[in-house]
């Protein structure tokens, strides 16, 4: 398989792990894991693997999601470690994931593996929607805080509201497939035509909404909860809002690139993404993994947020996943800022 990181045109391609070994083995990993861990990633991985190389290709999903579709008859990737379950969901139906039962799967919880014998993907850990609020800046532009999705349509809050672009982020994905679970088709997209009135810009990534709401530079962000939580565990004025309608959520899960030419390191890795280790790795970036008994409770992070998660339909989000994005960027792309 050619490796063509130079030219692949993602947000980052970064070769980490041990030094370059006599005989080592490589990897390319495609992942949307945020790239401030992308180090502890490879470094706990090579604590156990340390003749395996990890080379990083590393954006937001939706960028991650339209190149490996693109790659479909020329893979360059030999495994994905980190990305959302709707989008391999949606490469298995498209034949491009290598089914393969890691070591020690029987662990985990059963809604974080795929159903089919073997899986060609596992979860790995889950994140949350929810609103981050500014409480300092809320009161400066005399905002009351909402409680609820449609609450966020008052046209007190026009201009004061940021969330993601759902092509490029998963976090913007999860908000719109869930809003269209929760208030139906056509009530979704009334939905998203009134709140798009009160929208400053969308951005390309699911954190920063959260992050400029935790600057001080929009009192709004529409983002997820472990975000939230650890900006005010750094002392941001946050509070950590959990709309009462019920809020959705996905899984960054992993899977074996069909057609490999590694594949045996590439199952060394996949058989280490569901260890318990990997699994206490990632509860430092997300409250909810899919090891049970491993999630430690994290400060801020809201009580009740756990039980307002909907019964989220991933197939039928994954399987309309074109068009609900093809909508939604014929409405509301305008606002979108600019890619780099």
């Amino acid at each position: 398989m050619k490796k063509l990181l130079a030219s692949m045109g993602l947000g980052a391609a970064l070769v980490m792990g041990s030094g370059l070994l006599a005989g080592a083995g490589e990897l390319t990993v495609y992942t949307a894991v945020e790239a401030e861990d992308l180090k502890k990633y490879a470094a706990k991985f090579n604590e156990d693997h340390p003749d395996i190389i990890i080379k990083w290709v590393r954006d937001s999903t939706g960028i991650v999601t339209a190149k490996l579709l693109a790659e479909k008859d020329n893979p360059q990737a030999d495994v994905i470690w980190g990305l959302a379950g709707t989008s391999l969901l949606l490469m298995k139906s498209e034949g491009m994931l290598e089914a393969y039962a890691p070591a020690g799967v029987e662990k985990l919880d059963k809604k974080f593996v795929d159903t089919s014998t073997p899986p060609s993907w596992v979860g790995m850990d889950a994140w949350v929607a929810a609103v981050c609020y500014n409480t300092v800046e809320a009161k400066k532009a005399g905002l009351t805080p909402p409680t609820s999705w449609k609450d966020l349509l008052d046209p007190q809050y026009k201009g004061h509201v940021i969330m993601p672009n759902p092509n490029s982020s998963g976090t913007g994905f999860l908000d719109v497939s869930s809003w269209l679970q929760m208030f139906g088709e056509k009530g979704a997209w009334e939905y998203m035509d009134g709140l798009h009135a009160n929208i400053a810009r969308y951005t390309h990534s699911g954190s920063k909404p959260c992050k400029l709401a935790a600057s001080g530079e929009i009192p709004i962000g529409i983002s997820f909860a472990f975000r939230g939580a650890k900006s005010k565990a750094k002392g941001a004025p946050l509070e950590i809002i959990v709309p009462s309608e019920g809020v959705g959520w996905e899984m960054e899960a992993t899977a074996i690139v069909a057609g490999t030419d590694n594949l045996a390191d590439a199952k060394t890795l996949v058989d280490w993404s569901v260890t318990k280790k990997a699994n206490e790795m990632y509860n430092t970036g997300y409250a909810v993994v899919a090891y049970p008994g491993v999630a430690k409770p994290v400060e801020h992070f809201p009580p009740n947020l756990l039980e307002k998660m909907i019964d989220n339909d991933f197939e039928t989000a994954a399987n309309n996943r074109k068009k609900i994005l093809a909508e939604w960027q014929s409405r509301y792309d305008g606002k979108s800022e600019p890619k780099k």
